[in-house]
């Protein structure tokens, strides 16, 4: 019977493959075949027995129901799966394991799941971010209001929005990039980390079985990898998150009814908003990026709390482990999921874009004034009060803005009505704007190629 919702509701199949039972137990085969071979290339056990041991080192042989009998029997769930492949390997058993401990194999395991995870993940991002490029550039004139502390500030662009939602995206792809070297480690190092039950050859084997798995091994080690690199990833999972939930909730804001310059996309030949309100279009998929993202970042403090383990090692990072990794990377995948369907059927509403950006009445514009009377001679403290003044009774007058300004002595020293104008129009204050998306647009396209 399914219980979590990872196992029916959230995570795409290829990224919940990865963390699956018989995948698991695979990759751990997987790794104690390459010890095996490991130790035969060095002379250690027989060619023969390395042969054996690879061969049966599959799910095919080593059935998952098969180590649960023993683990009953043992209470040890990787000393199961090691008497569980030894078994399939008849005289070659007796070398299943050799001078590993259990972290050896599942530390390593973790590393190959996190190098699958991780490719994935960023192929999404890739994704992602080619759509944020596509709708900066469409948008890359499209006018909207500006918003501070939830008002009305000056006026951005669209494509602004999207060019900085992409660089956010790019780099974390770099972040995971510049990680993979630390958090993709594996290790053979015994049960303190001084390679005793290997001999002088510790080192030899640990680097040929880290070669044979594709994977870095460790500088240095005690009984597990230590837990700073598994922080550092779930860190990284969670900053994805956060600006996937950055980007749902502007979604979310953005598509309230008072405002609606944006939504999601809408199925609108059955899909269902309310129960029992007919007509609703609720930000499902927003609120769902917005409501996993809570999950992933919390699992960043267990992250950080298996960092400090006693002495060698203690056990408590390890059934946290089994929930926080899979966990993270499964909802993250969701994240992604949602994402890439809200920005690639996402419906800009031009006509409410300019609606809104009338509705203060032109008061939006004070900076733009502002700033064209300082170039005209005016101060620049004593043209910000006085439009201060102005805006104030613009509210209490519920007027256009302009009339106000047209009507001010003060104004009429320094600008004409049709200078008025122009600095009203939003279209002429979007600073460098334009520019500044062109360059996100330029970067990206050589970091993409």
């Amino acid at each position: 019977m399914a219980i979590h919702p990872i196992e029916f509701r959230y995570g795409s199949r290829e990224m919940k493959r990865i963390f699956e039972e018989e995948s698991r137990l695979q990759k751990l085969l997987d790794v104690e075949a390459a010890l095996a071979r490991a130790h035969a290339k060095l002379g250690n056990i027989p060619d023969e027995a390395a042969r054996e041991i690879s061969k049966q080192a599959t799910t095919a042989h080593v059935k998952v129901e098969r180590v649960k009998e023993i683990e009953a029997e043992i209470k040890h769930d990787l000393m199961a799966m090691v008497k569980a492949l030894s078994e399939q390997c008849g005289k070659a058993g007796k070398y299943v394991h050799l001078g590993a401990t259990s972290y050896d194999i599942i530390d390593t395991t973790n590393a190959i799941q996190f190098k699958e995870a991780l490719a994935i993940v960023n192929k999404k991002l890739f994704e992602i971010e080619g759509i944020l490029l596509k709708l900066a550039e469409k948008h890359i004139r499209t006018v909207a209001i500006g918003r501070t502390h939830g008002q009305h500030a000056t006026p951005i662009t669209y494509g602004l929005k999207f060019a900085i939602y992409a660089r956010e995206v790019r780099r974390h792809i770099s972040r995971i990039e510049d990680a993979k070297k630390r958090v993709i480690a594996g290790k053979m190092s015994g049960a303190v980390g001084t390679m005793a039950t290997f001999g002088e050859k510790g080192i030899q084997i640990q680097r040929i079985v880290m070669e044979d798995l594709g994977i870095r091994a460790t500088m240095v080690s005690n009984q597990v990898v230590q837990r700073d690199r598994y922080a550092e990833l779930l860190s990284i999972l969670a900053l994805i998150s956060a600006s996937m939930d950055k980007i749902g909730r502007e979604i979310r804001n953005l598509m309230r009814t008072e405002i609606a310059e944006v939504s999601e996309p809408f199925a609108e030949e059955k899909q269902v908003g309310s129960s029992t309100m007919p007509h609703k279009r609720n930000p499902i998929n927003a609120e769902n990026i917005c409501g996993l993202a809570r999950v992933v970042k919390s699992n960043v403090f267990v992250a950080l709390e298996n960092v400090s383990l006693e002495h060698e090692r203690d056990l408590t990072n390890s059934s946290a482990e089994r929930v926080i990794i899979p966990e993270s990377f499964i909802l993250l995948d969701e994240i992604l999921n949602r994402a890439n369907t809200i920005l690639s059927g996402l419906v800009i509403r031009e006509e409410n874009i300019k609606k809104n950006l009338k509705l203060t009445k032109g008061l939006n514009m004070a900076e733009a004034i502002m700033i064209a009377m300082t170039k005209k001679g005016m101060g620049r403290q004593e043209a910000h009060e006085l439009l201060r003044k102005l805006a104030v009774e613009t509210y209490n007058s519920d007027r256009e803005y302009s009339e106000v300004l047209k009507e001010n002595s003060e104004i009429k020293k320094y600008m004409n009505e049709e200078e008025i104008d122009e600095a009203l129009k939003p279209e002429n204050y979007i600073g460098t704007a334009v520019e500044q998306v062109r360059k996100v647009l330029d970067v990206s396209k050589h970091e993409r190629a």
